[in-house]
């Protein structure tokens, strides 16, 4: 499977896939370089070490590779046979604690490549039963959310500063795609109204939703991106404004994952 990122002569999943790879490699190299012992080092989530969080991703991309290809191991079949969603989260760690650092690299990114080559095979728009279900296309990207927003934890733990590309326009994409996810997970009724994101990152701006919207939200995008995976309180942002009421309760409720 090629790497490339140009998008020169490249279908629609192979550059998401490209731009998957690259997240995810930028990740492996920087665990490459760490010590074992380096793996202990306690992230931002409570309880969780770098390994702890490199068997979280290599785990969910298990499940994400039997979910696309129809395996055993499909997400809302798994999830059903555990307790409670901690529970289900937990049994990815407990296997890697079990392993030696090296075995739980090896097993995150040979998963993640499995996945990302069964990914590309399919046509962006079938649905795959990712929780509700989504397009092919939306699992990539909400792959490469879970890398960057896992990848923030141990960053952080290293004493890394954060990865911030322009992939993190796909990011913020799929977070604004999931606020009807959101709204429901808060047992929240959704707002009336349209709603635009006007984000800055790197002297650009990033720009989705409709221009007639009347609800906008403007800011940075790397604060609207954390908000979005849980790595930062919303009363803990400083660049986030919000024109409308549908807008404001946005943020309250945006929520990039299950």
């Amino acid at each position: 499977m090629s790497d490339r990122t140009d998008g020169e002569n490249m279908s629609e999943m192979e550059e998401a896939v490209a731009l998957l790879a690259a997240e995810q490699k930028e990740l492996e190299e920087l665990l490459r370089r760490q010590p074992p012992e380096a793996w202990l080092t306690l992230t931002p989530a409570a309880g969780w070490d770098v390994r702890d969080q490199v068997s979280h991703l290599a785990d969910t991309e298990e499940i994400a590779y039997d979910t696309t290809t129809g395996g055993p191991r499909q997400l809302n079949r798994e999830a059903l046979s555990f307790t409670s969603p901690e529970a289900f989260t937990e049994s990815g760690c407990d296997k890697g604690r079990k392993m030696q650092t090296a075995e739980v690299l090896e097993w995150w990114v040979s998963g993640a490549a499995r996945t990302r080559d069964a990914l590309e095979g399919k046509d962006p728009k079938e649905r795959v039963p990712w929780g509700l279900g989504m397009a092919a296309r939306t699992l990539v990207t909400a792959r490469m959310m879970e890398t960057w927003a896992h990848g923030l934890d141990i960053r952080a733990a290293l004493g890394e500063k954060p990865n911030l590309t322009p992939r993190l326009r796909d990011i913020a994409w799929l977070i604004f795609r999931a606020l009807p996810y959101g709204f429901n997970y808060a047992k929240r009724e959704m707002p009336a109204g349209t709603l635009r994101l006007e984000l800055d990152f790197d002297g650009e701006r990033w720009v989705l939703g409709p221009e007639d919207a009347d609800n906008v939200i403007t800011g940075d995008a790397e604060e609207f991106c954390r908000l979005g995976v849980q790595r930062l309180k919303l009363a803990d942002t400083t660049t986030l404004k919000v024109n409308g009421r549908l807008a404001e309760e946005a943020l309250q409720v945006a929520r990039a994952f299950l």
